[in-house]
């Protein structure tokens, strides 16, 4: 048997970026989650997968709604990050965010975010494994630097990282 803190605190050994998962309910309400799994599948078709809880909030919108945007949250976005982890309604209130031609909640100031039709849901034990496909994305090159999340704790890129990233 795997204990759970144990399993935590290896997976968040591995450093990944930090993202915020939206969809708009049948209100036009903006609802989502802060996903840690998140990652390409393919190029053609350009395909993402997301893990959303069985028990979210957010889950069963996206799947009624067919649709989700994937934020790649920029650096200064910690406190959007610790809301969307939490539970609850209303997570959207006070966020700056449009709603996209494709009908997506999309938050401003992300680095980057790819807008997503529903492609395949899986099941994958307490989480969902959807695939998305991509329809339109957006980076903000290296205007805005992504936030970066590694044992429990969120940042910005070290110095050394970024220098690097705007000298190519």
């Amino acid at each position: 048997m795997i204990d759970t803190q144990d399993y935590k605190q290896v997976l968040g050994a591995f450093p990944t970026g930090v993202t915020v998962v939206t969809a708009l309910d049948e209100e036009g309400c903006l609802v989502g989650f802060t996903a840690s799994a998140f990652s390409a599948v393919s190029m053609d078709p350009p395909l993402v997968l997301i893990c959303p809880s069985l028990n979210s909030d957010s889950y069963p919108v996206i799947k009624r709604n067919g649709r989700f945007a994937i934020h790649i949250l920029g650096h200064d976005q910690q406190a959007i990050a610790y809301r969307f982890a939490g539970k609850g309604k209303n997570k959207g209130e006070g966020i700056d965010w449009r709603c996209s031609e494709l009908q997506n909640a999309l938050i401003c100031g992300a680095a980057a975010y790819l807008e997503c039709r529903v492609w395949e849901d899986y099941p994958g034990g307490d989480h969902a494994i959807l695939v998305g496909e991509v329809e339109k994305l957006w980076c903000g090159g290296d205007q805005v630097d992504p936030l970066l999340y590694c044992r429990g704790k969120m940042d910005q890129l070290p110095e050394n990282l970024r220098a690097l990233a705007r000298a190519s």
